[in-house]
C-alpha cells in the first residue's frame, strides 16, 4: 500500500517505521501550515530528558499558509543552537562522529523555506541510512484519500499516540530511563548501522 504522511524536521521513529514498511512513500506537499506540529519542531534526548528543537517560522497575517510557503525566521540564530544541542546531548554516543560530517552542513548553510530544509534534512538522513525511499509528491490537497495509507496524522506533535517500540541504548537513560519516539536523529547516533534493522522490526500502534 502506498503511504501518504507529512515531510517533518528530521522526522520521529513513527515517521521513519511508517516510510520503510510503505510500498511506496507519498509526501503531502499542498496543506497548509499548523502550528505545534513536527513541520518545524522534531524531539532528542538531553541531559535534563527531552527537548523540543524548534524552527522559528514567519507566520503570515493571511489564515491560511500553505506549508511549501512558509518560510524560516533566519534572523534568529536557531542553526547554531540546534547544533550546540545536539552535541551537548550526542557527542558521546556510540555513532555521533560517524555521522557528524553529513549533518553538521546543514546548520550553517541557510534555508528560505521550511519545507525545503525539511526534504533536505530527510535526504541526508536517507542517505546517512543508505535508504533508497524516492517518494513521490502530491499535487494537490484531498481531504481524505481512498487509494493510499493516511499517515499524515504523526504530524501532530500535541496529539501523540504512544507507540510500541522496543528499547535501545540512550545516552541518558540512566538518569530519565527509555524515551520512545524521538528523532530519528536519537536512534541513529546510539544504533548506527543497526537502525535501519531496527525501524523494520517496530509496528506502529494501531488508530
Amino acid at each position: 500500500m502506498n503511504t501518504l504522511i507529512h515531510p517533518t524536521y528530521f522526522p520521529n521513529i513513527a515517521h521513519f517505521v511508517a516510510m520503510v514498511k510503505a510500498k511506496h512513500v507519498v509526501f503531502e506537499m499542498d496543506d497548509n501550515f499548523v502550528k505545534q506540529t513536527f513541520r518545524n519542531r522534531t524531539y532528542i534526548y538531553a541531559a535534563n530528558g527531552k527537548l523540543a528543537l524548534h524552527i522559528p517560522v514567519i507566520h503570515s497575517q493571511k489564515n491560511r499558509q500553505k506549508y511549501r510557503d512558509v518560510k524560516i525566521f533566519n534572523d534568529e540564530n536557531w542553526q547554531s543552537l540546534h547544533w550546540k544541542s545536539l552535541l551537548s546531548a550526542y557527542r558521546t554516543s556510540p555513532f555521533f562522529e560517524y555521522y557528524e560530517d553529513e549533518l553538521q552542513p546543514l546548520f550553517h548553510k541557510k534555508t528560505e523555506y521550511i519545507l525545503d530544509f525539511n526534504m533536505t534534512c530527510f535526504e541526508v538522513i536517507c542517505d546517512c541510512l543508505q535508504l533508497e525511499l524516492n517518494p513521490s509528491k502530491t499535487e494537490t490537497f484531498q481531504k481524505t484519500v481512498e487509494d493510499k495509507s493516511d499517515l499524515r496524522y504523526l504530524v501532530h506533535a500535541k496529539k501523540e499516540r504512544p507507540q510500541p517500540f522496543e528499547t535501545y541504548m540512550q545516552v541518558f537513560s540512566n538518569k530519565h530511563g527509555f524515551i520512545p519516539n524521538l528523532s530519528i536523529l536519537d536512534l541513529l547516533f546510539n544504533e548506527g548501522p543497526n537502525t535501519l534493522n531496527y525501524l523494520e522490526s517496530q509496528t506502529l500502534a494501531p488508530l
